[in-house]
Parts: C-alpha cells; sequence; structure tokens
C-alpha cells in the first residue's frame, strides 16, 4: 500500500471505532494483513490504517530483525494487530525519545512520552488484550494510537530537535542512546 505522508489531511483525521462485525469482514481482514506487509516492506516499527489512508482505528507494531537493522536500539516486539486501543500512562515517568515516521520522510525530533503504559485493544480475532509496555516500544504505541487520533510526532516534537536521519546520526544519534540505555 501507499504511504500517505505529512501534508495529506487524511493524517489529521480521528479514524473511526470498529465494530466486532466489521472486524471480522473479508475486507478489513485484507487491510490488516495490508497493513503488517506495508509496515515490513518499508521498515517501520508500527503503521496506523490512517497512514494508508483508511480511517480505522487499527494500526499494527512489531520490532522484527529486519525492524532492527535500521532501528538497532528498539527491542524487540512480536508482531500486534491492536483494533480500537485505549491507553493508560501507568505512572508520571515519562522520557524523551528521538522519533521518526514513515508518514514524514527523512525528519526525526525529540518527543517526550510515557515511559510505561497499558495498551487495551481487540486483536484482529476480536479478542480483547491488554498489554504492558515500557521505554520505546511505550513510545511506538503511543505514536501509532497518536496516529488514529490525527496527531504526527512533529505536533508534539521540540522544534529545536528537528533533524534529518544524516544530521541526527552525525550529531544527536550518541546522546540518544546514552539517554535511552535503560528503556531498551
Amino acid at each position: 500500500m501507499r504511504i500517505t505522508t505529512v501534508g495529506d489531511p487524511v493524517l489529521r483525521e480521528r479514524a473511526a471505532e470498529v465494530s466486532l462485525e466489521e472486524l471480522r469482514t473479508p475486507e478489513l481482514q485484507r487491510l490488516i494483513d495490508e497493513l503488517i506487509e506495508t509496515r515490513r516492506q518499508a521498515g517501520g516499527a508500527g503503521l496506523a490504517a490512517s497512514q494508508v489512508s483508511v480511517l480505522k482505528r487499527i494500526a499494527v507494531v512489531e520490532v522484527d530483525d529486519a525492524t532492527r537493522r535500521r532501528y538497532p536500539y528498539k527491542p524487540p516486539f512480536p508482531l500486534t494487530v491492536i483494533v480500537n486501543p485505549v491507553l493508560e500512562p501507568l505512572s508520571g515517568e515519562t522520557l524523551l525519545i528521538n522519533e521518526g515516521c514513515l508518514s514524514v520522510p527523512g525528519l526525526r525530533g525529540d518527543v517526550e512520552r510515557y515511559a510505561r503504559v497499558l495498551v487495551q485493544y481487540f486483536d484482529r480475532n476480536g479478542a480483547r488484550r491488554e498489554v504492558v509496555v515500557d521505554g520505546l516500544t511505550a513510545g511506538t504505541f503511543q505514536h501509532e494510537v497518536d496516529h488514529l487520533d490525527g496527531v504526527l510526532f512533529l505536533d508534539r516534537a521540540d522544534p529545536r530537535s528537528l533533524s534529518t536521519w544524516e544530521q541526527f546520526e552525525r550529531h544527536h544519534m550518541a546522546r540518544f542512546l546514552e539517554r535511552i540505555g535503560p528503556y531498551t
């Protein structure tokens, strides 16, 4: 699928809740398969349906070996399909994560995220699930749920921290890795 990029109004809209009946349709199951494949081809840690111009509250998160080649500092995380996710911070502790986004190609910036969150969601089969995630993984889930709410990391980033990938690697990566070390 084609990933929608910043400037397209669809990225600023809140995605619609998905009924369990709708979730079981072949169309939505095919969408989930396509989200998974698109995320894997793009090498991101997650992908929300709104990033492919589908305003449904569905996202996928996965940090596999291919993803870790791009982001070696991210801890592995199994493929997780989240439908109608709800996040609950489990403490006031936050961490500053340097994020990028497949919908904002080539740009990164520092975003303050909760360090530990409870994620409640339905899986692709309609089963109610919950998972507690920490550190960079918690940041990934918050990033994807932001997409479902029409929020981009650019809205939360310190504008002074914005940089290209090249400049991030050259000037900021070492300090970022030192800062997030305990959370990986």
